[in-house]
């Protein structure tokens, strides 16, 4: 188990997106957050105190959290003199990065001598099988986007707290970095080999009553160059009786890629739903849940009704205004 409270590294972050792990931590587990540590020149800021690995440590810190998701998942040489004072110190290490904490010899080595441990959620922890497509009991929906980043695992949390709410059977199923630290359990789907990736999906939603739904943390985007295998694998591996479109309207590009336009909600739409028509054809898109957090109050009730006037289905931000309408839409199939 991963010891708590946290302190979150948020390292050199170019920006707030880019400290999405801690930001997510931050947001849906505020009680096991001691500060934040921030290295000169970082431009993301989550609102905690900003605290020496001393002092974090002193007010009850026991593990140091790389927050921050880089492109290609790997732990900057900026961080390397922080961890290995962490570890001095007394902390543990845990990270969702590609470039896992037990492979770096130093970290490795220092770990030894402090008795600490490193923790790396991005390695499977089991032999997943390759998916058989067949049919499980129980329902299950997923959240897809137009983009990376733009809300999915937000969209999902908020499902569950508000389906739970109204007396539903629901579970989140975490399939990324940031969500099994929230959680404590889930798939690292990204670094699942990529035969056994919708396998892992079964493996993850497996039968369960008629009447509990499955909330699969969605990742990627179809439309997304880089991306789009781990987005293919959700909606095959999970079979889902329905989709929640995701996005984020101030975005001019998709995330990383320049030279690509975000695709309409419509295209999204009815891609997602060919593909999963594959596996379930009685899968329906119920809602759209739009991430406001760029917009004033009055410009994102605006645009929310806009959303649902346009793809005709209820359009929300689950985490600012709650998810009971798609939690609604969801019990009435």
């Amino acid at each position: 188990m991963i010891q708590t409270p946290y302190l979150l590294f948020l390292g050199d972050a170019p920006d707030g997106l880019a400290a999405k792990v801690a930001q997510g931590i931050r947001d849906w587990r505020p009680d096991q957050c001691v500060g934040q540590f921030r290295l000169e020149g970082c431009k993301a800021d989550l609102g905690l105190p900003d605290m020496s690995l001393a002092d974090a440590y002193a007010n009850g810190a026991r593990t140091l959290v790389i927050g921050v998701a880089n492109r290609g998942g790997v732990i900057s040489q900026s961080w390397r003199a922080v961890l290995l004072e962490a570890l001095e110190i007394g902390y543990d290490l845990a990270s969702g990065l590609h470039n896992l904490l037990r492979n770096d010899n130093a970290l490795a080595a220092a770990a030894q001598v402090h008795g600490r441990t490193l923790h790396d959620v991005r390695v499977p922890g089991v032999a997943y099988p390759i998916a058989t497509g067949e049919k499980r009991t129980g329902k299950r929906v997923l959240a897809v986007g137009t983009d990376c980043s733009v809300g999915k695992m937000y969209t999902a949390l908020a499902l569950e707290r508000d389906m739970v709410a109204l007396g539903m059977k629901a579970t989140f199923r975490a399939t990324g970095q940031t969500g099994i630290l929230i959680t404590g359990a889930g798939v690292p789907l990204d670094a699942v080999i990529a035969d056994f990736m919708a396998g892992s999906i079964e493996y993850l939603t497996p039968d369960n009553d008629a009447d509990h739904w499955d909330i699969i943390e969605g990742q990627g985007s179809l439309f997304h160059a880089s991306y789009s295998g781990v987005s293919l694998a959700l909606i095959h591996g999970g079979q889902p009786d329905a989709l929640v479109i995701c996005h984020e309207p101030t975005r001019t590009h998709m995330r990383g890629l320049p030279g690509y336009a975000l695709p309409s909600l419509e295209a999204v739409r009815d891609t997602a739903l060919t593909m999963a028509h594959v596996v379930n054809p009685n899968c329906k898109v119920v809602g759209v849940s739009v991430n406001t957090k760029a917009m004033g109050e009055d410009e994102a009730r605006a645009y929310l009704a806009k959303v649902e006037a346009q793809v005709g289905v209820p359009a929300v931000d689950p985490f600012r205004h709650g998810a009971t309408r798609l939690a609604e839409a969801l019990a009435a199939l």
